[in-house]
């Protein structure tokens, strides 16, 4: 009989993440069959979520580089649209708008390149679109708004766009040296940790949870559900360490820095939620609102992951 530590690391993930959505799947049934008068269709409809994402993400991770770069470019794309949505824009802004969304499969085409270009991938957004944007605003000749325009449509570049796009650069990682790490699983590392973190952030926070920390910008974000949360994933990501090259120690120190960034990813997003006075981003993925609600702690985790890895073990 084989061994599940003689599957590849890949199996034994998705082994993993099935086993975590079964256990999630009975905990509902038994809850809604143990305690009939409470509403459990939030929590239900975000498990049956969970399970389409899921497969949606292995089938675009597992099948080919292109499909990956293809998914996590709409990704960008489908997140952008949701934050220029809720954007007072301006009638002078749409060649802007225009050119903000044609620059998502520019900044992606760096990374589809063979090799990869680095150099054009890392300042595209950063410099040359920075540049591009006011100049294309400018030919409108429309003043008002100039400046609110301008950093409100560059910033959801870089976040959403610039910030996303590390994760598909990510996968063009080859395998690291002695080890059976490459690029898609650190990419299935760096989610599982910190999409956990924030399911264990939620489930502490709301069992346990009575000092706020943010209580202006999100008021069900405690002290109890971010420190047992990001434990948690921690403890969590040890299980995982053959996705990766880590050390055991290197694994707690990479999980703490990627869960405590993935919280001000959702804290940020938070406060631009409050700001355009909604309550999610969209309503696309029942129980969990829009695309931006379930990447914004990637935005921030992603590039703080990439610059780790490709610092200490690629050349």
């Amino acid at each position: 009989m084989t061994s599940i530590t003689n599957l590849s690391p890949l199996l034994q993930m998705g082994l993993l993440v099935l086993g975590v959505l079964v256990v999630a799947s009975v905990a509902v049934a038994v809850l809604q069959r143990a305690r009939p008068g409470k509403d459990f269709s939030e929590l239900a409809a975000r498990v049956r979520a969970w399970w389409i994402m899921a497969a949606v993400f292995f089938a675009a991770i597992v099948v080919s580089n292109r499909l990956s770069l293809g998914f996590f470019a709409l990704m960008s794309f489908w997140a952008l649209k949701e934050y220029v949505t809720l954007l007072k824009t301006r009638p002078a802004d749409h060649h802007a708008l225009v050119l903000t969304f044609l620059a998502v499969p520019i900044q992606y085409l760096w990374i589809g390149l063979d090799p990869p270009w680095y150099g054009m991938f890392i300042i595209f957004i950063p410099v040359y679109m920075l540049l591009a944007l006011p100049v294309r605003m400018v030919l409108s000749k429309e003043t008002k708004g100039f400046v609110e325009s301008a950093s409100q449509i560059h910033w959801g570049m870089m976040i959403f766009v610039f910030g996303l796009s590390h994760m598909a650069y990510l996968l063009t990682f080859p395998t690291i040296a002695d080890t059976a790490a490459n690029g898609r699983t650190l990419v299935l590392f760096l989610v599982f940790v910190v999409e956990m973190s924030d399911v264990l952030q939620y489930i502490w926070g709301k069992t346990l949870g009575r000092h706020k920390i943010i209580p202006a910008v999100s008021p069900n974000k405690t002290w109890e559900g971010f420190i047992g949360g990001i434990a948690s994933a921690m403890l969590l990501s040890l299980g995982i360490r053959f996705l990766t090259p880590f050390s055991i120690k290197e694994t707690l120190l990479v999980s703490f820095l990627i869960t405590v960034a993935g919280f001000c990813g959702g804290a940020v997003m938070s406060a631009v939620k409050r700001d355009f006075g909604v309550k999610d981003f969209g309503s696309v993925i029942p129980g969990h609102g829009g695309m931006l609600d379930r990447v914004d702690s990637l935005c921030y985790a992603a590039p703080v992951f990439f610059h780790y890895v490709r610092y200490f073990y690629t050349k």
